[in-house]
């Protein structure tokens, strides 16, 4: 039997059965009767059930894209779907792939010969995981809280009110993404001057230049490095707007991302260093304020550290200096709970709880 004559139920079935919103727009476009069974008053369902498979869970990203200040961010909010919302849902959703994609790399940096392709449900876990951080860090690191506001009380018993909505096994899932973005941080967007040299005699090992490092903060850009545009801060941008300017931001970094290890006239790869230890380790805390979007797109879009130091800039006073209150918060509501930090920290690390066990 050929499968454009099977029952409308049978039909019906396999676009419920799709894992993906483009199979079922696919599907839909094979013929008419296909096209008018995914019209039907099904289609927000089948809609649903499909980007569920493919971005779940739509539970925890539906609280993302509703959050706004004036609600508290732990209450939970029903919506309905819409194709309104379904279109937030694949934006955001293909950043959580994103990162699901990057997370075997930089959760098995080091002992490489772990390094594996996620299940299913651990790719479940895991866009579970970026989409409660990325609430976590839409609701509480903004201008709204500024540094002299962290440590009071019911400021820290606000952001609890979050972190007491998970499980400890779903906090640890958390703590593990935590772990993996600070990685990329480190390593990609802000990395240190040691990183820089090693990179550097990696890519060069026959050179013997000497690296000039900064060993102040320089947040104003130098003038030989553009910023990075914020996308996500211009209230004029739209959808065909931002995809015009991603297209020649990635165009003009195509051209300079292999400039940040070349010598030149105008160009010394110490100045790409972010500092050594210590100051390194404020540079990271301030830069964890950064959503999982905003810090994939700098990953992607902001090779050259002037670039990066113009976006922060972007962002207004209160992001320097003020670190991030995630493990604060998590050290209060373990404590809360009865459960050791260290203890709970070093299981996420040596992998006996998190996304990937």
């Amino acid at each position: 039997m050929l499968f454009d004559l099977l029952a409308t139920e049978l039909v019906s079935h396999v676009f419920f059965s799709c894992t993906s919103v483009r199979d079922v727009l696919s599907l839909s476009s094979t013929c008419r009767r296909f096209r008018n069974i995914y019209a039907s008053s099904q289609k927000l369902a089948i809609l649903e059930d499909a980007a569920e498979a493919q971005f779940g869970p739509l539970q925890d990203l539906t609280q993302l894209l509703t959050h706004n200040a004036s609600q508290p961010a732990h209450i939970i909010r029903s919506v309905p779907f819409s194709l309104a919302l379904l279109k937030q849902i694949i934006h955001s959703g293909r950043i959580a792939e994103k990162w699901c994609n990057l997370y075997p790399y930089k959760k098995w940096k080091y002992n490489y010969e772990n390094r594996r392709l996620l299940t299913s449900d651990e790719r479940y876990r895991l866009r579970r995981a970026i989409y409660r951080l990325w609430l976590y860090s839409r609701a509480f690191h903004n201008r709204d809280h500024p540094r002299e506001h962290r440590a009071v009380r019911p400021v820290i018993q606000k952001r609890a009110g979050l972190l007491h909505n998970w499980s400890t096994v779903e906090l640890a899932e958390i703590a593990d993404i935590h772990n993996v973005v600070r990685e990329v941080l480190q390593s990609s967007v802000c990395p240190s001057n040691g990183t820089i040299a090693r990179k550097f005699k990696k890519r060069h090992p026959d050179r013997e230049h000497h690296l000039l490092f900064n060993i102040h903060l320089n947040y104003p850009p130098p003038p030989s490095a553009p910023p990075a545009h914020n996308p996500f801060i211009s209230q004029f941008h739209t959808t065909s707007s931002l995809s015009s300017h991603f297209h020649s931001t990635l165009t003009f970094n195509s051209r300079h991302a292999s400039t940040k290890f070349s010598l030149h006239a105008h160009h010394d790869v110490g100045a790409e260093g972010w500092g050594d230890e210590l100051p390194h380790y404020y540079v990271i805390e301030d830069m964890l304020k950064l959503d999982p979007e905003q810090i994939m797109w700098l990953k992607e879009n902001a090779p050259l550290k002037g670039m990066v130091e113009g976006y922060v800039r972007g962002l207004g006073d209160w992001f320097e200096n003020n670190g991030e209150t995630w493990a604060q918060t998590l050290e209060w509501v373990l404590d809360e709970r009865g459960e050791d930090i260290g203890e709970f920290l070093g299981a996420v690390a040596d992998g006996e709880v998190g996304v990937a066990i």
